[in-house]
């Protein structure tokens, strides 16, 4: 669901195996271009992928509308190909990686945050006056 401010931000998470770590990188270091396109068209951007100690890995992107993103994508015969390569790098996955990461709530965002603060803060006058004398 997009929020309000803007569009939907999405983490999540996966285990990637401690001994597969090395190939996992080299295969995102080269990322199909097919696959690439395919990511972009489903209206996924600001994509990225972090790996923490252990093989955790944590991805994050942006879209206007998360559900018909994941559609588009469960649809594709590229991404059907590039996830069944993917599968056998991660740990505890029951299905596809890009349909069966565990999504992460979002508990602070700092824009909305600042913007709902400023809409509660009350402003005077006196807030823009200079000390010129």
């Amino acid at each position: 669901m997009p929020h309000p401010a803007g569009p939907s931000r999405v983490c999540f998470t996966l285990q990637v195996r401690p001994d597969r770590l090395d190939e996992y990188l080299a295969r995102h270091a080269a990322v199909w271009p097919e696959m690439l396109a395919e990511i972009a068209a489903a209206g996924r951007r600001n994509y990225s992928l972090f790996l923490g100690d252990g093989g955790r890995l944590i991805g994050y992107y942006e879209t206007d509308d998360d559900a018909a993103a994941q559609a588009y994508l469960a649809a594709s015969e590229v991404a059907a190909r590039w996830e069944a390569d993917m599968a056998p790098f991660f740990i505890d996955l029951d299905g596809r990686p890009d349909q069966a990461a565990t999504a992460l709530p979002e508990v602070f965002h700092l824009e909305n945050q600042l913007t709902r603060a400023i809409r509660l803060t009350p402003h005077t006058d006196t807030d823009t006056e200079s000390d010129d004398a």
